[in-house]
């Protein structure tokens, strides 16, 4: 982690991944420049304009706000950009989550905010970028230049004349920072911090001074140099040596499995794990933060591997397997169960982005995943023995019980039909909570995206990243799946979907709680106030825009909504809300609640 201040000379070379404009699937391509450069008028040739001419070539389209004083003038500079679109939010949480969702699409998100009221505000969505690998570039708007250095006490402060209480929040989860309040070294700074964000995978911090944004600078003065940053590279010897010891490994396993983790994404070898399951003919899995890296259409696939709470009959066949790889994992206490998972390390093989473990040693550093698992796809034998265990065992899944006529709805009834809806064209978001195991059991069709924040798991995310990520992906139809207690943390944004003209269908999912919270332990605190949620939001629609709400009690109910919002109203945002019993939860809930439960209540060690 790294912080450039004013004209302090740290630069460094890079040497990462070839980086530059992103296209639609997230996949980080190198910049093809010009054949000539143009030069701009002193108008065009200032910090505000190069950086938002930077946003644009990364593949950054648009960029969340919030305004205040100390970045007006910046963001007057971004609205001037012409491929750049400003969407404003209406507060700085959601603007970062909106850059989260944006940056889950198009591979790289950027929110602008105001000095400390709004950074400090924005720091938790920045905290669950940097826990998801997220490159999501934070632009702040600083105090004046001329205010550095004197003991002069500012607005938006805590009222100390030390500025950099908001800098150093930002250091433990961004993993570069450049406070710009000078413009001879702005262009260095900006250009690697934002070069820093996509080689890293994280989220940076620019904090811009609010008297610099104008100001020509003959730095500025031609298009943005395309980025040429140097691939990363695997170690060959190391290359050759992790691909000898772990085919030696796989092919003396009698019923090997391979499950996909997160980091696939950050490694960019997701493809490279289809085509070594395509070779090796492996049961196929992810894990529960995986889910849409890995397509599931895959001739193997055998589900979602979440230990206890697994999909049918997938935990089974992974944790019988003798020797299984898992490619980017987290093991987390969610992740884990409540640390149960029924794995041996002896017998897994642990591809990290850039290091390779087998068993319990040997391990092979600068060994890149991608690399990895392409060298792998040629050197392991074909062995179908897990996959066909489970072709053997698998039983189709069932349906819930027939809803008796107007019938209460239950939220199993409510995610047949959500699966029904689903298709290459549409995108799953899954809110902190219950939505988590419901949407698990979902079958992606291919082309459908996915995405939810299980790291990190701050209740409200979602609904800025249905903002950003639909902003992102303009062609797909997001379905949202939030629950009421998520859902009042941070509504309001639903107000910006609306002026952006998004069409998304959220699906409020009204019990009356944090339910969540109450499997994990119970009290009055998981009990929230009941809103008319349908009223809220047309309060929000107000008449502007393209909006439609609706209450479902029963399945009846429910097929009429779906049928509109798919139908008469597939141009509208369409919120739908369900009302279900307060204890109607997914019984994988019920299992990892009480697991995760006995996992934070362990009592402490004996000192």
């Amino acid at each position: 982690m790294e912080t450039k201040i004013g004209s302090l000379d740290t630069c460094k070379p890079d040497t990462s991944t070839a980086v530059g404009s992103l296209p639609s699937n997230g996949v980080v391509c190198t910049i093809q420049p010009s054949a000539v450069s143009p030069i701009h008028t002193s108008a065009e040739a200032t910090l505000g304009r190069h950086l938002a001419r930077r946003l644009v070539q990364i593949g950054v389209t648009d960029v969340f706000s919030v305004p205040g004083d100390f970045n007006l003038t910046l963001l007057d500079h971004l609205i001037a950009e012409p491929g750049l679109n400003l969407v404003g939010c209406c507060n700085e949480l959601n603007a970062g989550y909106a850059a989260d969702g944006y940056a889950r699409a198009r591979g790289v998100g950027a929110c602008v905010v105001t000095f400390t009221v709004g950074g400090l505000s924005v720091l938790n969505a920045i905290a669950g970028a940097y826990s998801e690998n997220l490159p999501v570039i934070c632009i702040v708007g600083g105090p004046n230049s001329n205010d550095y250095g004197t003991n002069r006490i500012l607005h938006h402060t805590i009222g100390l004349p030390d500025f950099s209480q908001e800098l150093r929040c930002f250091q433990t989860v961004t993993c570069f920072q450049a406070v710009v309040n000078n413009l001879e070294d702005a262009h260095e700074l900006i250009d690697t911090a934002v070069s820093t964000a996509l080689k890293e995978s994280k989220p940076v911090y620019i904090s811009v001074g609010c008297n610099l944004p104008a100001i020509p600078h003959p730095t500025f003065s031609r298009e943005p140099v395309p980025f040429s940053i140097s691939p990363k590279l695997s170690n060959q010897m190391g290359l050759e040596a992790a691909v000898a010891a772990a085919a030696e490994f796989l092919n003396k396993a009698v019923k090997p499995v391979m499950v996909g983790g997160p980091k696939l994404r950050f490694a960019l070898a997701c493809n490279a794990f289809v085509e070594l399951a395509d070779a090796c003919g492996y049961a196929v899995a992810v894990m529960p933060s995986a889910k849409g890296l890995v397509p599931e259409h895959h001739p193997h696939f055998i589900g979602t591997y979440w230990g206890a709470v697994s999909t049918a009959f997938c935990a089974e066949i992974v944790e019988s397997a003798d020797a299984y790889i898992f490619a980017g994992p987290i093991f987390n206490d969610y992740s884990s169960v409540g640390y149960s998972l029924l794995l041996k390390r002896e017998k897994a093989i642990i591809l990290q982005p850039d290091r390779v473990t087998i068993g319990n040693g040997p391990e092979f550093g600068c060994v890149l995943m991608k690399d990895f698992l392409i060298a792998l796809s040629k050197r392991l034998k074909c062995n179908k023995t897990a996959y066909e265990n489970y072709h053997r065992i698998y039983v189709p899944d069932g349906h819930p019980l027939k809803c008796e006529p107007k019938e209460a709805l239950r939220v199993n009834v409510l995610f047949e039909h959500i699966q029904r809806m689903l298709s290459g064209e549409t995108a799953v978001i899954a809110e902190t909570g219950d939505s988590w195991f419901n949407c698990q059991k979902l079958k992606l069709p291919q082309g459908c995206g996915y995405e939810f924040q299980m790291q990190y798991g701050s209740i409200g995310w979602s609904v800025g990243a249905t903002l950003g990520y639909a902003q992102a992906v303009p062609e797909k139809r997001v379905i949202a799946c939030i629950g009421d207690g998520s859902f009042q943390v941070t509504a309001q944004d639903v107000s910006t979907m609306l002026r952006s003209g998004q069409k998304t269908i959220i699906f409020l999912i009204n019990n009356g709680g944090y339910t969540i919270e109450v499997e994990i332990h119970d009290g009055p605190y998981n009990v929230i106030k009941n809103w008319n949620y349908t009223a809220f939001v047309d309060a929000i629609h107000n008449g502007e825009g393209k909006c439609w709400t609706t209450k479902v009690w029963c399945e009846e109910d429910l097929i009429e909504a779906i049928g509109t919002a798919t139908g008469a109203k597939k141009d509208c945002l369409c919120f739908i809300e369900v009302i279900v019993h307060k204890d109607d939860t997914s019984k994988e809930l019920l299992e990892w609640g009480s697991r995760v439960s006995a996992a934070n209540s362990r009592p402490p060690n004996p000192q």
